[in-house]
């Protein structure tokens, strides 16, 4: 068999893996999304090739070959399906036959003569040994999968070549052994059972209806152009039912009696499975099993028609019925008489190719990395091709499919990656705010903090010199010496204007030392220091009102972490007066720690008053507050924002503000890694 039976064009497949759920055998392999058949596995039923919307599946094409037999100079003999009605619905066998002939073929005949022979032989074979059970083989896709699928059933394949072998024997015997015969039929599993060493050489070519179709463009004859002329002899008589479920019964004259149930029909990927599956456990209690592959010959992927399943069995019957009113009764005996020294017995042999059955606990660990931890995830949607969960398990541990062919497992996974992209967006806006506003910031602080320093240092200096000449004055009353012109209200007034000139000012050079503080957060110097250090530090720097509680939680399993002391103090510091400043009426501040293997967590939780809804997506922009005018400078959490992400790490906030929902509050979680 070659391994090239069957191809993928990779660029036209889309990873739908229809080819994979109709594969009875699953003799597909998914590899980086692409879709290959592997050769051995492969019965050559043709479903993949059918089903492929992309057509990225493609099949060996015999035409070339066949061309170059017509070419040669050989006897050339087509030898056509009993599936051709319903390819060439109306046509009629002569017209068939004259094309075929107008196409160089020397001969044309109808393979329904050698299926004749062929249930005559199933009679014998069945008549031999009343105690033996048979599996019908005049479907090779049949044959193949229990050759290879389920090889412990592979003696009781019956013994008896295919309807094809029969007619291309009988056309030998006929027209000598140098004759060169084509098949031509509905079928793909032919091209393989043409390979067969069992049978090798007794078909040199095997066309599909397509390729067919496909020589006759190529060639420029018009089907039915041609002058007409019935089918060589030999002609057939009820094996012409082949095609059609139960066919072979009605041929052999056998009875499907439902109340025996000597002879039991299926057909279909699923049914042959089932039935076979049945057979070999003695459930079915049938002498023969007639399995076909498809539904019937007439649905064959070798097929073009699009004709219902109905209508084209309908051609087939009508055909045969037409073909048994014209027969020569006396003629078909003597030439089934003539014909009966023609060998049609074979031997099957065992080609092992089960996919094996790996531990459980091995199956569990896929399942788990796919997100099935229990048998409740376990959705078996049939999305992957496979009928269950497991099964695509196992696919898995044998290298042939994908844990990404998990529809549901790849969703989430795609939901998870979306929910990161929307996090490291959102990361990235605030890291563009901070970069743009570290730049700003240090501009501003170069060029303002020189005047400013300025400003204050003679405003202090009035202030004092005010304050002491005020103290000359009686009960501080009158205008100090000094101040000619001022008309103000009196010297009180002076101190108090001054003091809030000194007092803006001070808040001027805290907004200027924050924006440079802001612009130098670039750099870390990590260190190994322990959580509960850090903790100590942050409370110590933080002015705890009367009323406020402060409470520390510590679930640390390894209390060290190489993080930059100072800066990471600054942050837990600056959530703990933000905490302060949100109770003013007090409450509780609960400062947790805990860790896992790779990061420590720090939380900051109060009962304060919250932070509303469509506050919480600007928390962290510069110069961004909700406290009142002049209490607050809105770099605080920005600042504590650029030291976490500089650590590689994630801050966020859960915040409830509406007492109507339950107790309000905020929590703060700082997470970082813990090694740089």
């Amino acid at each position: 068999m070659s391994t090239a039976f069957i191809t993928t064009v990779t660029e036209r497949c889309r990873m739908c893996y229809a080819c994979v759920r109709e594969c009875p055998v699953k003799a597909i392999r998914i590899t980086e999304g692409q879709a290959r058949v592997i050769a051995e596995r492969c019965i050559a039923c043709g479903n993949c090739v059918r089903v492929c919307s992309q057509h990225a599946k493609l099949l060996r094409s015999s035409v070339d070959e066949a061309r170059a037999l017509i070419a040669s100079g050989r006897e050339v003999a087509a030898i056509v399906a009993p599936s051709f009605p319903a390819e060439f619905p109306g046509a009629g066998g002569a017209a068939l036959a004259g094309t075929l002939r107008a196409l160089g073929f020397t001969y044309a005949a109808e393979v329904s003569f050698g299926a004749d022979l062929v249930a005559r032989e199933y009679a014998r074979l069945l008549a031999e040994d009343p105690e033996r059970r048979w599996i019908s083989t005049t479907c090779p896709a049949t044959a193949r999968y229990v050759e290879r699928h389920a090889p412990a059933q592979t003696a009781a394949l019956a013994p008896i070549v295919s309807p094809m072998i029969a007619m291309a024997r009988v056309m030998r015997k006929l027209h000598g052994e140098a004759l060169a015969v084509v098949f031509l039929g509905p079928c793909i599993a032919k091209k393989l059972e043409a390979q067969d060493p069992e049978v090798a050489g007794e078909v040199d070519v095997v066309l599909t209806f397509g390729e067919l179709r496909q020589m006759l463009a190529e060639g420029g004859v018009a089907f039915g152009d041609a002058t007409a002329r019935d089918f060589d002899p030999p002609h057939g008589g009820l094996g012409g039912l082949f095609p059609v479920s139960r066919g072979i019964v009605r041929a052999a004259g056998m009875d499907e009696d439902l109340l025996t149930g000597e002879v039991i029909a299926t057909q279909g990927r699923r049914h042959l499975v089932e039935g076979v599956r049945e057979f070999a456990a003695g459930d079915l209690g049938a002498r023969l099993l007639e399995a076909l592959c498809c539904e019937g010959c007439v649905s064959g992927p070798g097929m073009t028609s699009e004709r219902s399943l109905f209508q084209k069995q309908a051609q087939v019957r009508a055909h045969v019925a037409a073909r048994l009113h014209a027969l020569d009764r006396e003629n078909w005996e003597a030439q089934m008489t003539l014909f009966e020294s023609v060998n049609l017995r074979r031997e099957w042999h065992a080609h092992d190719q089960r996919i094996g059955t790996p531990q459980r606990e091995t199956v569990e660990a896929i399942l788990a990395r796919m997100g099935k931890a229990s048998a409740s995830d376990e959705l078996n949607c049939g999305a992957c091709g496979y009928d269950s969960c497991v099964g695509h398990a196992i696919a898995i541990h044998e290298n042939l499919a994908e844990s990404a062919m998990c529809l549901p497992h790849t969703i989430e996974q795609l939901r998870i990656t979306l929910r990161e992209l929307a996090a490291a967006q959102e990361a990235l806006v605030q890291s563009e705010k901070l970069a743009s506003m570290g730049q700003l910031a240090a501009g501003i602080a170069h060029e303002v903090n020189n005047p400013l320093g300025i400003v204050l240092m003679y405003s202090h200096l009035l202030l004092d010199e005010c304050r002491a000449k005020l103290g000359a004055t009686a009960n501080g009353a009158g205008t100090p010496a000094g101040f000619p012109g001022y008309d103000g209200a009196g010297g009180a007034g002076i101190v108090e204007d001054l003091a809030l000139i000194t007092e803006q000012a001070e808040r001027c050079k805290r907004i200027v030392s924050g924006l440079l503080h802001f612009a130098r957060q670039n750099k870390l110097a990590r260190a190994r220091v322990t959580c509960p250090e850090i903790a100590d530090l942050a409370l110590r720097a933080t002015t705890i009102p009367a009323g406020v509680t402060v409470r520390t939680e510590r679930r640390l399993a390894d209390a060290t972490a190489e993080l930059d002391r100072d800066q990471i103090v600054q942050v837990l510091a600056n959530l703990l007066s933000n905490a302060v400043g949100a109770m003013p009426n007090g409450g509780v501040i609960t400062l947790r720690m805990s860790d896992e293997a790779q990061r420590v967590t720090f939380e900051v939780e109060d009962t304060g008053t919250g932070i509303a809804p469509e506050h919480l997506p600007r928390l962290f922009d510069p110069f961004f507050t909700t406290k009142p005018m002049g209490k607050g400078t809105g770099l605080g959490l920005s600042v504590s924002y650029g030291i976490v992400k500089l650590h590689g790490g994630d801050i966020h906030v859960v915040s409830r503000s509406d007492p109507e929902q339950g107790p309000t509050g905020s929590t703060f979680t700082v997470t970082i890694p813990r090694k740089g």
